[in-house]
């Protein structure tokens, strides 16, 4: 009988990872060089983190000592917060049989297993002797929780590897940094959720791409810089947006995983550095401030040949994009509508489809034209030719939002699709189908469609479908400043 030290039962689930095979030779290396990481820069600290399905970051801070443990058994971690929308409201009938999401392992939302990507570990720089790392999701007898995100992108990673592609994109978002106003948080602004922080403008922005405007934000900009560097962030720049303290960030190209990861990490650490300095950051696509416009995060997207490492979005015949980029493109297109609950989750996002505004309205593709949906980025021979999808918000879940665009550009090539002619002039005059004009629009949309279904599974569709709806309905519930102000005295 092998005897088991009190230690090992500490964490997780005994042999856990090796049990079920969880572990590549690349991360069986990463593991160690985590381990001799944590050893030889006297990590106190490792905060074993999970992307949840709004893409915020659950976890846990775990010992120095007990994450070494994890390596090998993973993490107990609540399954109940999977059963939570964005302000923690519960909302499935949590103690049905299958907890009321039909699956049947999340009866009772027992805890479930996070098993840490050893290839993502980092050691934060701005936390003392501390590191992090990212976690997939794992029931209790092995099988992947159907509805982690992340796990959803690896599926359509695979997809696609299996035709032959590697996934290739590079992230550009939008966000507004302002000053916080308060230091104590009183009883009455603890709500479920809570009362928005007060907040001053640290710009006055309209002042595009200006110097002076960034310059201004150093104090801020310069901390973020160093630190999303520092912790190996393939930072490309930091710009001027147009609104009072919008900014615009962008990173390097990534394969596979890489922007999806870096979206993750990045908001949170902008956040944390911004609030440890008196600043609040948000993500939220158009908050409720004078004067300011709408943020967007446009997706760049492409593939590459698995065995050439070549573009397979490079054309060498006069167009500007292959065939395999236009029949990604068209697949992309024809499954526009039912994606934005992946590219647009929240009901604040809509309000930033409007006309003229340099955001998309309608579902097209134009050679660069920034009013369009899907602007091809590039020129004919040219091995950087890309899409830019211009469908999302900053607060939008990066593996949803890839991964609805990965099986739908597959569908794409799978199915020869042909897109349509690609706008001349004036996107917003096209006639073209228009987007959502609200997430209730846009879930609607979803729950009728069967192609996102079928590629990124029921479970996936149906959870999002019913947690949205939920959310909408609270909404919907609620009186609305708008309202007071029009009818309260009038009538």
């Amino acid at each position: 009988m092998t005897t088991i030290s009190s230690q090992d039962l500490a964490m997780g689930k005994v042999g856990f990872v090796a049990e079920h095979s969880l572990y590549d030779q690349d991360k069986g290396l990463a593991a160690e060089r985590a381990q001799k990481a944590v050893s030889d820069q006297g990590l106190r600290t490792v905060r074993v983190m999970w992307a949840d399905q709004h893409g915020a970051l659950r976890g846990k801070f775990v010992s120095a000592r007990d994450f070494i443990l994890s390596l090998r058994n993973g993490m107990d971690f609540s399954g109940a917060l999977l059963s939570m929308d964005s302000a923690n409201h519960v909302f499935p009938p949590l103690f049905v049989e299958g907890g009321g999401l039909g699956i049947p392992e999340l009866t009772g939302f027992p805890d479930v297993v996070l098993v840490p990507d050893p290839t993502t570990f980092r050691v934060l720089p701005w936390a003392d002797s501390t590191g992090w790392v990212l976690c997939d999701m794992f029931f209790g007898n092995g099988r992947a929780v159907p509805l982690s995100t992340r796990l959803v992108m690896q599926n359509q990673l695979r997809e696609a590897a299996s035709m032959g592609f590697e996934y290739v994109s590079g992230l550009e978002v939008e966000f507004y940094i302002t000053r916080r106003e308060w230091n104590r948080i009183n009883g009455d602004q603890t709500g479920w959720p809570p009362v928005a922080p007060p907040v001053s403008m640290v710009a006055q922005g309209y002042q595009y791409l200006s110097e002076i405007r960034l310059a201004q934000l150093s104090d801020i900009l310069v901390p973020l810089r160093d630190n999303l560097e520092a912790v190996g962030l393939p930072l490309r720049s930091i710009e001027d947006e147009w609104g009072p303290g919008q900014t615009e960030i962008t990173f390097d190209p990534m394969p596979g995983l890489g922007s999806a990861d870096t979206m993750i990490l990045m908001r949170s650490a902008i956040k944390q550095i911004c609030h440890d300095r008196g600043y609040h950051a948000t993500f939220m696509c158009r908050p409720l401030l004078p004067n300011v416009s709408s943020s967007g995060w446009h997706l760049h997207e492409s593939l590459r040949d698995l065995k050439s490492g070549a573009s397979s979005f490079r054309d060498d015949s006069g167009e500007i994009l292959s065939l395999v980029g236009r029949q990604f493109a068209a697949g992309i297109l024809k499954h526009a509508i039912p994606m934005t609950v992946f590219s647009t989750p929240t009901i604040n996002g809509y309000k930033r489809f409007r006309p003229y505004s340099f955001a998309p309205d309608r579902v097209g593709w134009a050679v660069e034209n920034r009013g369009a949906m899907l602007r091809v980025q590039g020129h004919p021979g040219d091995p950087g030719a890309h899409l830019e999808n211009r469908l999302g918000e900053p607060a939008a879940n990066p593996y949803l939002y890839m991964a609805a665009n990965i099986a739908a550009g597959l569908d794409g090539i799978r199915k020869k699709r042909v897109p349509p002619k690609l706008v001349a002039a004036d996107p917003y005059q096209d006639e073209a189908p228009a987007l959502p004009g609200s997430l209730w629009e846009a879930v609607d949309a979803l729950d009728k469609d069967t192609f996102f279904r079928e590629a990124l599974g029921r479970e996936i569709v149906d959870y999002l479908v019913m947690m949205k709806r939920s959310e909408i309905a609270r909404f919907l519930s609620t009186v609305t400043d708008w309202e007071q102000n029009e009818y309260f005295e009038f009538f």
